[in-house]
């Protein structure tokens, strides 16, 4: 059943719609390709097609990744009018690509930025609907059943008390992790940045294959704390789960993207569709508390609920390290991904070891303080960290070259990966010998 609220959003944009409106209404199926899970794209699709009454709105969900992939893979015979997605670098690629339609939506009342970002692509190749952010999440019930902190960055996760109680999805399969991830190398810089990422995620319960499943584990008190985009956050809570969401300081906001695909089926469809979804009555929907997502309009604030934030009123914003560049992200984009499922993902378990006896040897070292336990410890937390790439090899344009090979690696991205993980291994077993020395060191 429709709510009330996406009715009226409805009903009050096909009055405005029609009084504006200029040659044929749009009608027809309007595909799109969106990693937006049901809950967000279903009040959508209820609204848009009331309002546009002979148009179907077909969802394929998919996430980024495979979204940006199957787009690229099926352009020869496209099927697909719009993309949907939170991750401006996957728009990037598709834009560097030629896989975009630019268009201009007919919205007003959307600033040019947010923060030092701007809303919308500059050639007009894809258009910001809604503003994102990335932190972390948790279920107060289980943080104080378990007597466990509260997180107000990134480094805490990384600590002791929040071992095997932390859960993320792996940025190759999520991109709305992936750009946690990189707001956190920007932010840090590529090696310490790194170093965090390393840090907490040997702290990880588990590295999950969908970005619903964090929340949904936190949601039920399986894990306490969860690695989300705010709106995860902000939704459980307009559902009545006992949660909290913070940003740390090492993040930024961004904007969530739609863009239409080139040589779309129904490319009338699609902008009619852009240009719903940024209207006063569309950019309501954001407020759904299944959805709970940042509008860009800054006027639809004085209609937002309780609790939920205005991202162009964050002072730290403002904060150079805040600034996210994404020509830089898109650069090194799969780079980035394959890096982290080499490092992590699949050596979680030699990292989660490694993590563990270091935090064994200090607390060792905390009963019984020792020179060579300490300089131990810190070889072995220097040896987690390392990376086998420099930032400029990573962004480089051989490193892009090895991973274009679409659904077949070729031969020089196989030979990266498997170095990559060669490397991790290696590591991590050196700091797990070092960190147990550590251990003994301080008894």
């Amino acid at each position: 059943m429709i709510s009330r609220r996406v009715a009226l959003a409805a009903a009050a944009l096909s009055v405005a719609l029609a009084g504006a409106a200029h040659g044929q209404a749009p009608s027809g199926k309007v595909t799109v390709v969106t990693s937006f899970s049901k809950e967000v794209t279903d009040p959508f699709k209820a609204a848009f097609e009331k309002a546009f009454p002979g148009t179907t709105l077909e969802v394929q969900n998919r996430n980024t990744n495979a979204g940006v992939k199957f787009i690229e893979e099926t352009k020869s015979n496209n099927g697909v009018d719009l993309f949907w997605a939170s991750a401006p670098d996957a728009f990037e690629v598709l834009k560097a690509k030629g896989l975009l339609e630019a268009y201009k939506p007919k919205a007003d009342g959307i600033p040019d930025k947010i923060g030092h970002f701007p809303i919308n692509d500059p050639q007009g190749f894809y258009s910001g609907f809604a503003a994102s952010g990335y932190g972390i999440m948790w279920n107060d019930r289980y943080v104080k059943a378990n007597k466990l902190p509260e997180p107000k960055e990134w480094e805490d996760l990384a600590t002791a008390p929040y071992f095997d109680h932390v859960s993320m999805a792996a940025p190759s399969r999520s991109g709305t992790t992936h750009l946690t991830i990189e707001a956190i190398l920007q932010s840090a810089g590529w090696e310490k940045g790194w170093g965090i990422v390393k840090a907490f995620s040997g702290n990880l319960r588990g590295v999950t294959e969908r970005s619903f499943g964090v929340p949904d584990a936190v949601n039920s008190g399986q894990v306490g704390y969860g690695i989300v985009i705010d709106f995860f956050g902000f939704s459980a809570q307009g559902a009545g789960f006992p949660v909290k969401f913070v940003y740390p300081s090492l993040s930024t906001i961004v904007p969530a993207n739609i863009g239409v695909v080139k040589n779309a089926p129904n490319a009338a469809g699609a902008k009619a569709f852009v240009d719903f979804i940024l209207s006063e009555p569309g950019q309501a929907i954001l407020f759904d508390p299944k959805i709970r997502r940042l509008p860009v309009r800054t006027a639809s604030y004085a209609k937002a609920p309780a609790g939920l934030p205005n991202p162009f009123e964050f002072k730290w914003l403002a904060d150079p390290k805040s600034k996210f560049d994404v020509e830089k992200s898109e650069k090194r984009f799969a780079a980035v991904d394959a890096l982290y499922d080499q490092l992590v993902t699949f050596q979680h378990e030699a990292l989660k070891a490694a993590t563990k006896a270091i935090h064994d040897a200090d607390a060792a070292i905390a009963r019984k303080p020792s020179p060579e336990a300490s300089r131990l410890v810190a070889e072995a937390r220097a040896l987690v960290a390392r990376m086998p790439v420099s930032e400029a090899e990573a962004a480089s344009p051989e490193m892009a070259a090895a991973f274009t090979g679409g659904k077949e690696k070729g031969p020089r991205q196989a030979e990266l990966e498997q170095k990559w993980a060669a490397y991790a291994k290696e590591n991590y077993a050196a700091a797990l010998a070092k960190a147990q020395a550590a251990q003994q060191a301080a008894k």
